[in-house]
């Protein structure tokens, strides 16, 4: 039986998330300060969808709106509904769990219609519309997110501040930072991940299991019969809705190795972890950037990002110095980009190709350890490049006051994968780890 355990020693490696930047791209113009999500109205997300389902085909598309839920969660309430399997859902993103956010799901029914099934009902799910279509929704099928989101405990008047900052992101970008959401509750999926990356089974359960800092919650009593041994009892005390933990400890309780506990775990779930892992060491790239001022500047070695279509190119001195290029970073048509390590990844070259090995040894994991990575060779590693900083589009502004006391009010619309909270740092300039603290547990 896998015994609990002190976690496997990284000493020197860097573990934090860099979810808060060390530099601010809008550091001239003072935060307004502020709190956000006091309630979820005051958090809403809307979807831009990539396309239109054509009305005919094997998957049920809905448009759901959902309260206070994870897209995992609602993943989960879905499949149990139409009795398919979770893989049988697809989602384009990951939305927030407290908030208000609207999104497209797809259900794979083969030869059935909506019609088929029982009306769909849920106290915090909402079905606004439903069609066919030919194929599964898959991550990153959708345009954008469009935000409406109120800061609370702050004056009207500082909606000039709010204009200002995002009058700058929409004209230079805002850095395109992998937000709290990205490591949940405990913000520490990166560990998981790497834990998993480098096959530290015991390590892994350790961090998803295991006591952590930051004082008692929900899950305490769980984690301390964990950290003690006692797996059937830490089984007893998690939520079912916890479904990574549930898993890992019934597999424990059963007699199950550390790396058996693991491997049962939902893939999208350790994807997830894993790309928590490559967040980590992106944001620290985009920190090393920002601090040399790099994110309107492209250098020989860089791999640069084209907004309009996705596409990326190699840059050589030529293509920096070019006035085309100088141009083209200038009207946010192009961008640097930075390594979400894997080996799907287009590299890096020269010196820009070490600062990012060098980013992904100090987190903990060697170029030649991910290469060898078990969870590489099964397809849970894939990688890619990310763009260090994105448009931000239409921003409106608002101050006001309602019955819950003065607020500002910002309207904007980001790209697939963009964290809103990112934009909301540049707005309010929270001291300290403040607005991580608003977020957690988000999806």
């Amino acid at each position: 039986m896998t015994s609990a355990g002190e976690p496997t020693s990284h000493s020197g490696s860097d573990e934090t998330t860099h979810v808060s930047p060390r530099r601010y791209l809008t550091r001239e113009i003072a935060g307004i300060g502020g709190v956000i999500r006091q309630r979820p109205e005051d958090f809403l997300v809307e979807e831009i969808p990539l396309y239109d389902p054509c009305g005919e085909g094997e998957h049920i598309y809905m448009l759901v709106e959902k309260r206070e839920m994870s897209t995992l969660q609602l993943v989960q309430i879905v499949a149990s509904h139409f009795g398919v399997r979770r893989d049988a859902v697809g989602y384009a993103g990951l939305k927030d769990k407290h908030a208000i956010t609207r999104q497209v799901i797809s259900v794979h029914v083969p030869g059935k219609k909506p019609e088929d099934f029982p009306s769909f009902t849920h106290p915090k799910i909402g079905v606004v519309w439903t069609d066919l279509h030919t194929n599964k929704l898959r991550r990153g099928h959708l345009r954008g997110n469009r935000f409406s989101i109120r800061v609370r405990g702050v004056p009207a008047t500082a909606a000039l501040n709010t204009e200002r900052v995002l009058r700058s992101l929409a004209t230079h970008g805002v850095p395109n930072r992998l937000g709290e959401q990205r490591f949940g509750h405990y913000q520490n999926n990166h560990l998981i991940g790497r834990a998993i990356i480098l096959g530290d089974w015991r390590g892994a359960l350790d961090e998803l299991l295991g006591t952590t800092p930051g004082g008692e919650d929900g899950t305490s009593a769980a984690r301390a019969a964990y950290a003690a041994g006692r797996f059937e009892e830490a089984l007893q005390l998690t939520s079912p809705s916890n479904r990574a933990e549930t898993i890992a400890l019934t597999h424990l309780a059963g007699g199950r190795t550390a790396e058996q506990a693991v491997r049962a775990i939902d893939r999208n779930a350790v994807e997830f972890f894993i790309n928590g892992f490559q967040s980590a060491v992106f944001n620290a790239l985009l920190d090393e950037r920002l601090e040399r001022g790099g994110l309107a500047t492209l250098s020989p070695g860089d791999v640069a990002f084209k907004h309009d279509n996705h596409a990326m190119f190699a840059v050589d001195e030529p293509t920096a110095a070019a006035a085309d290029t100088i141009e083209r970073l200038g009207s946010l048509a192009i961008s640097p980009t930075g390594a979400m390590w894997g080996p799907s990844m287009m590299r890096a070259t020269g010196r820009v190709d070490e600062a990012e090995i060098a980013a992904l040894e100090r987190a903990g994991v060697t170029l030649e350890q991910l290469q060898s990575s078990v969870v590489v060779q099964r397809g849970l590693v894939e990688g890619t490049r990310r763009a260090y900083r994105v448009p931000v589009i239409d921003p409106e502004v608002e101050g006001g006051v309602d019955e819950h006391g003065s607020y500002v009010r910002c309207m904007f619309e980001l790209p697939s994968g963009a964290f809103a909270t990112v934009v909301l740092r540049e707005i309010m300039k929270p001291p300290g780890d403040e607005l991580a603290r608003e977020v957690e547990g988000a999806d």
